[in-house]
């Protein structure tokens, strides 16, 4: 069956779909030897072959959708050469290289992060017109007070960029621990946001995306999703594009 390149490319889970669009216009795909430029060329991924970098790709024989509680220290990028740890090395299973990352958690941070082969599915959870929203619970060395939480609520300028919170709670129980739920994940958002507001992020934990709860999964293990948490995320995709027509 005939497909685009670039979304052949994302279900072999080289890349979500708009990168692996980008590396096809950079000249760093190949079909059957003859360089491809156009990211809508129509691939068959049963007779055609494509290659990234040289390397042949090959369309997985399913999708796993994969979840792990990543501990600190750890990066979500695969590429990062300089890293010392790798969220990917904590989940064993065959498929691993495979996978691509929901988003991203900076190396300072943990919690839930979600990975796939299925690159279409990871795009559109983390696109922002999808509106698959991000809890995390956050610890600051001092208090948020109604002023500085409205301001993130607002929309807070910064390097050129609108950082904006969905929602902020306070935690009574716990000094200076709030949830704080974003829609979009810009690089380092929670933290930039509380320096804005004089105050330092000490604990930054991602507990759920959508209905996906990160529950009682230890740090540092991995399970796969259940059907009911992959539909739930699929539902908040077709929902919102249903309500944007």
């Amino acid at each position: 069956m005939s497909e685009y390149l670039a979304k052949y490319i994302a279900r072999c889970g080289a890349a979500a779909r708009r990168k692996a669009a980008e590396l096809v216009k950079l000249g760093s795909v190949k079909v059957n030897g003859r360089v491809i430029t156009d990211p809508a060329f129509s691939v068959d991924g049963s007779c055609d072959k494509v290659e990234l970098n040289g390397k042949q790709l090959q369309a997985p024989a399913e999708n796993i959708y994969i979840m792990l509680n990543k501990p600190r220290g750890y990066t979500t990028s695969h590429a990062d050469k300089h890293a010392e740890h790798l969220a990917i090395e904590l989940i064993d299973c065959p498929e691993a290289q495979r996978l691509v990352p929901a988003g991203r958690l900076d190396k300072d941070s943990e919690g839930l992060l979600i990975f796939s082969n299925d690159g279409n599915f990871i795009q559109q959870i983390t696109h922002p017109r999808y509106n698959v929203t991000k809890l995390y619970k956050v610890t600051a060395s001092a208090e948020l007070d109604k002023k500085s939480r409205q301001r993130m609520l607002s929309g807070i300028k910064d390097d050129g960029e609108v950082l904006k919170a969905l929602r902020i709670t306070p935690l009574p129980d716990e000094k200076f621990t709030y949830f704080i739920e974003l829609n979009e994940g810009r690089k380092r958002e929670i933290r930039r946001m509380l320096k804005a507001c004089n105050a330092a992020t000490l604990q930054l934990q991602r507990i759920a995306m959508g209905k996906v709860k990160l529950g009682d999964l230890p740090l540092g293990k991995w399970r796969k999703l259940t059907a009911g948490e992959l539909q739930s995320l699929r539902n908040a995709v077709s929902e919102k594009a249903e309500s944007s027509k």
